[in-house]
């Protein structure tokens, strides 16, 4: 008698580049397929926005979150709000996205925050830190969807050697430990790389524990 069951998928392991874990591959096309679907629900409820510096100046991708805070940023400062820029409460964080959480962030707590970043085609975002949450000792758990994206790790302080790294669509990155506090930034997504998304582009989430 055989079962079945559908088998388990079998996930990569963990690929160390600077502190980083680098889990490549770790979707499925079905799995990514879920997820988008699950993200188009979330940007239903709070549609994505266009931030500002506080500075004044638009940045390149657009972002939305869900969970109990999102990440704003605006005139007044970069900052976590309870709030979309509309007024109205985050979604909830999609139960497939807590479980890749639960899988390799190594941590009981699960995030408060998905940060949801688009990256249309000459999106960047330069590098810095995560320093806006109260818990460095909390990893921050990035998911890549879509077009590949040029990924640039640099070091606690501004300055010295960097290294980068190409992100592909289904890739999972976890950065803990040592590698909490390193600068980062994507340089550029490269179009026509991935047909997951059908206008093209990038969606990088990020899952943080806030408090």
């Amino acid at each position: 008698m055989t079962d079945s069951a559908e088998a388990p998928p079998i996930r990569p392991k963990a690929q160390e580049i600077r502190d980083f874990l680098h889990y490549p591959g770790w979707l499925s096309g079905a799995e990514q397929m879920a997820l988008v679907a699950d993200l188009r629900a979330v940007v239903a409820q709070a549609p994505l926005f266009s931030p500002m510096t506080p500075q004044g100046r638009p940045m390149s991708v657009r972002m939305t979150s869900a969970g109990r805070f999102g990440w704003v940023s605006d005139r007044r400062g970069y900052r976590y709000s309870e709030t979309h820029p509309a007024g109205m409460p985050w979604p909830a964080i999609p139960e497939t996205i807590l479980a890749i959480w639960r899988a390799v962030s190594g941590t009981d707590r699960d995030p408060e925050c998905c940060l949801i970043n688009f990256y249309g085609e000459g999106a960047r975002m330069g590098l810095h830190q995560d320093r806006d949450e109260a818990d460095f000792t909390q990893p921050v758990v990035s998911i890549s969807l879509g077009d590949d994206g040029l990924f640039r790790i640099g070091n606690e302080t501004r300055g010295g050697a960097t290294q980068s790294l190409w992100l592909h669509s289904g890739d999972v990155l976890v950065m803990g430990g040592a590698a909490r506090l390193r600068h980062h930034g994507i340089d550029r997504i490269a179009p026509g790389t991935s047909l997951l998304l059908p206008q093209g582009g990038r969606l990088n989430l990020t899952l943080r524990v806030v408090t």
